[in-house]
């Protein structure tokens, strides 16, 4: 599963959602979305715009993580 480092990146430069929000200047549906990691998809434009803000590249924003399996199912 991949996530978007959004609350890390945004503790290590001191701001808070509402300074990301107005900077990005998207909906607020679709910011709480990306936020949450909620979203399907992310425009390579938000892309761009995060790694300008956060002044980092691609592969910070991301984390992949691997999905646990179920237990007890053979």
């Amino acid at each position: 599963m991949v996530t978007v480092r959004i609350h890390t990146l945004l503790k290590q430069k001191g701001k808070s959602a509402y300074w990301l929000h107005k900077q990005l200047g998207m909906s607020y549906q679709s910011f709480q979305r990306l936020l949450n990691n909620e979203t399907r998809s992310i425009s390579r434009e938000n892309i761009e715009a995060l790694c300008q803000i956060f002044d980092c590249t691609p592969n910070d924003l991301f984390e992949f993580a691997q999905e646990k399996a179920p237990t007890g199912s053979n």
